[in-house]
């Protein structure tokens, strides 16, 4: 079994993390129970580029239960956990290609390697598998039988492929699913970005002004979670009704170019690129704080940043933090970076919490057996995750916390399927 991971010492560490984070996704649990059984997955190999967390284990363990030979690299080059990765080649016997601080060459050869095993179902992270395997292993498309995306960077970027006419797999945007954007990306995104700033600064967030660039469901649990913890928000949007409804939530809404002499800490959480710019570093407070939690590394432009800033007038000042000595306005200021501009809640902290992990992987569990078994009716374009796949995740997910909810009466389903009773 090929595999390329940082240390295989660590195996013990990563064991012990992976079962906590198991105790905290029943969900997900109860599938692999079930995929133990029946085998869904008997026979097909899964290439899965994620995030190498303790959560993302416990999906592959899941997929490896459903019968599937599973293969898997990093998503991101910061956001991998060496300890899970020996642990999975130890104990699951899993070729796993990830290294945290993997350089680009090392991140692409791991690509490389997943694709090496002739997948027939892949699950990507941000879309850099499925593009990897357009673009240049174009023979090998027809051997791949449906995918999966996790991420709304990846679903942007496979509309995009849609609308050109280049996507030749079928898709399932399973970042799309209630179940998963509206609870991992507002209450994972929200807690998990706070938590990376403040271990990687030991900032207090009471009291600062924090700039929250982008408000969809991750900017929406960013900016709660931030507000609640005491900082003064404000909010930068380019969508009128987002930045409306950010407004009706009780957000200062600025552009940019204002916000900027404002602004304490800065998180970007769009999914597109130069969010921040030269004019934007320019005009920053001295100690302004940078992190980026959208999929890429791009929101912030740090090429503009370093050329801003060269030679000694850059420097790390804490681990995964570095200094950037900016000019703006005559006066020299301080610009600090966390974790590169890489995702923030996964290169300084753990990621999202696995009880809201348990959700997302459950809908990538359930959406593999969806795709595996409606293999020949699937077209090469993007789906959304079936209705009833995410209802049963959400009873799932309310029966592990003892919650019960209401039926509906024979007499409401049949009011609800009908048109006459009107006004009485």
């Amino acid at each position: 079994m090929d595999f390329d991971i940082a240390d295989a010492n660590l195996a013990d560490l990563g064991h012990q993390r992976i079962a906590w984070a198991d105790a905290n996704m029943p969900v997900l649990a109860s599938i692999r129970e079930r995929f133990a059984k029946e085998r869904p997955l008997e026979g097909v190999t899964v290439a899965a580029c994620l995030h190498v967390t303790t959560e993302t284990a416990n999906l592959l363990r899941t997929l490896q239960s459903g019968g599937a030979q599973v293969v898997a690299c990093a998503s991101n080059p910061l956001s991998t956990q060496d300890d899970v990765a020996a642990s999975l080649v130890r104990d699951e016997r899993m070729a796993v290609f990830a290294v945290k601080g993997e350089d680009s060459a090392s991140y692409y050869s791991h690509i490389d390697a997943v694709l090496d095993a002739r997948p027939q179902l892949t699950m990507d992270d941000g879309c850099d598998l499925v593009s990897r395997l357009h673009r240049d292993r174009p023979d090998q498309v027809g051997e791949v039988v449906a995918g999966t995306e996790e991420t709304t960077t990846g679903v942007i970027r496979l509309r995009a492929m849609e609308a050109e006419g280049a996507l030749r797999v079928p898709i399932v945007a399973v970042n799309d699913a209630d179940t998963k954007h509206m609870f991992d990306n507002r209450y994972g995104t929200g807690q998990s970005t706070l938590d990376g700033i403040i271990r990687a600064t030991n900032v207090l967030l009471a009291g600062k002004r924090m700039v929250v660039a982008g408000y969809g469901y991750c900017g929406k649990g960013l900016a709660s979670r931030a507000q609640g913890m005491g900082a003064q928000v404000i909010v930068c949007e380019v969508d009128p009704l987002r930045a409306l409804e950010a407004v009706m939530d009780g957000f200062r809404v600025e552009p940019m170019d204002e916000a900027a002499r404002e602004g304490d800490i800065f998180v970007t959480v769009t999914g597109n690129r130069d969010v921040l710019r030269e004019e934007h570093f320019r005009l920053m407070k001295d100690g302004a704080i940078l992190a980026n939690s959208g999929h890429f590394d791009i929101e912030i432009d740090l090429a503009a940043l370093g050329a801003l800033a060269q030679g000694e007038r850059r420097r790390a000042v804490r681990p995964l933090v570095e200094e950037f000595l900016v000019g703006g306005e005559g006066v020299d200021r301080r610009v600090m970076v966390i974790a590169e501009g890489r995702l923030v809640n996964l290169g300084a902290a753990e990621g999202h919490p696995a009880a809201v992990m348990d959700m997302s992987f459950a809908n990538q569990a359930l959406t593999a057996e969806w795709v595996m078994g409606n293999a020949g009716s699937l077209e090469p374009r993007v789906y959304d995750v079936p209705r009833e796949i995410d209802a049963e995740i959400a009873r799932l997910k309310l029966d592990s916390m003892g919650i019960s909810i209401d039926r509906l009466t024979p007499a409401q389903e049949e009011y609800l399927a009908s048109w006459t009773t009107g006004t009485s």
